[in-house]
């Protein structure tokens, strides 16, 4: 142990460049978790959106109001 230390403080430069290298793999992971949490947010808002659409096609296509639905949905639930 007592060498590594020695060896680091006779080379600073070569520490400053390994410590600078891990602050910089560790910057770019931590920005890419970011935008990667960003992304699937920004997808279950489109998706959301789609099956919100797709739900009113699928209504339209049935014949049924709103009202109709949930009335169904209402007496379904409640046996």
């Amino acid at each position: 142990m007592t060498a590594l230390i020695v060896f680091l403080l006779e080379h600073t430069g070569i520490a400053l460049a390994a410590l600078g290298a891990v602050a910089t793999v560790v910057a770019a992971g931590w920005g890419n978790l970011r935008g990667a949490k960003r992304e699937r947010n920004k997808q279950a808002v489109k998706d959301a959106a789609a099956a919100t659409e797709a739900q009113k096609i699928d209504d339209a296509v049935a014949g049924r109001t709103l009202d109709d639905n949930r009335g169904r949905l209402g007496r379904w639930s409640k046996s």
